[in-house]
């Protein structure tokens, strides 16, 4: 689907078709923002190259291979390639990180989604109503596009972080197999998300630096304020990231402690009736029928003093163990 939205200087515009695109071109008031939704490669790629004049690496760029985000200089326009993120705690696949493609010209911006991003679609939505969004040219309207990415990054952080919390507050009471996968699978999800914001980080840093022409320093501010955003982001994932390795941490250090519970109460056991076994195994037991002429040895008052003997050990031995602190 092709979408198009068209700003005069005075109102916003939707009733347009890519047949008129050139026209809209030559206007130097308006400002134009067309967006690629879902849209055929074979659609796609005549409009970017002969409506727009884009080049065919940066068009294939767009189209057809997964790049990690990046910024480009092509004299005339920008091409820049983002990551969106969604968070869905109910999928497998805790993290999706879709890939958002735009080309930047000083009256123009051409966005082109493989799989819808409820980022854009927020911006689309916006700018329909409120025409302010086109009142300093397509470089703001990039930057109130960034600026709304970072806002769904710090969501999308928030919703991780605070299953992270939960996870947090049971390992002490019900460590299990499963809290352990849980434990790992949003450790994968925050090193995803951090290979993610990582070069992202320099795509805003160029784009705040003022290094092209199509970047005004009156841009650059807004650029630096979403550059900031972005920092704090990757701090803020890392923190997180660090909780989850002391989740880990704490989860092995839980389970090592109940195996040591469960190992001195077996060694308890174990001390507390060798004691039995010694008496059982010298003695033999051979009380109701001697093998040799031993009445003391093997008579009831024996028997009695044996009983007594395997009864008093062991308690003894409690005892004993209970004032050293041993169990």
């Amino acid at each position: 689907m092709i979408r198009i939205v068209y700003y005069d200087g005075e109102s916003v515009r939707t009733d347009f078709t890519p047949d008129d695109l050139a026209s809209l071109l030559q206007d130097p008031q308006g400002v134009l923002w067309v967006d690629l939704v879902e849209t055929p490669v074979t659609e796609a790629r005549p409009l970017l190259e002969g409506t727009f004049k884009f080049h065919p690496l940066a068009v294939d760029d767009a189209l057809e291979e997964q790049h990690l985000p990046k910024v480009d200089d092509w004299g005339s326009y920008l091409y820049i390639a983002l990551y969106g993120i969604h968070v869905d705690l109910s999928h497998e696949h805790l993290l999706e990180l879709p890939e958002l493609d735009c080309f930047l010209m000083p009256r123009c911006m051409v966005t082109f989604q493989a799989q819808a991003a409820s980022t854009i679609e927020q911006l689309w939505q916006m700018v329909q109503t409120d025409p302010r969004a086109f009142s300093r040219g397509a470089p703001h309207l990039l930057y109130q596009l960034l600026d709304r990415l970072m806002v769904d990054y710090m969501l999308g952080l928030e919703t991780l972080d605070g299953q992270v919390e939960a996870l947090e507050d049971v390992v002490f009471q019900h460590p299990s197999e499963k809290l352990l996968g849980e434990a790992f699978a949003y450790k994968r999800v925050l090193l995803q998300l951090r290979r993610a914001l990582v070069p992202q980080r320099e795509v805003l840093n160029k784009l705040s630096r003022g290094d092209f022409a199509l970047i005004t320093q009156a841009d650059s501010v807004y650029f630096r304020d979403t550059y900031d955003h972005l920092v704090r982001l990757y701090e803020l994932a890392d923190t997180t990231r660090d909780v989850v390795n002391d989740i880990l941490e704490m989860y092995l250090s839980v389970v090592n402690n109940r195996m040591n519970e469960v190992m001195k109460t077996l060694t308890m056991i174990t001390t507390l009736f060798m004691p039995l076994s010694f008496i059982a195994g010298f003695f033999g037991m051979n009380y109701f029928q001697p093998s040799m002429p031993l009445p003391l040895w093997t008579g009831p008052v024996s028997l009695g003093l044996t009983l007594g003997a395997m009864g008093i050990v062991p308690a003894a031995m409690y005892w004993w163990m209970s004032r050293r602190n041993l169990i």
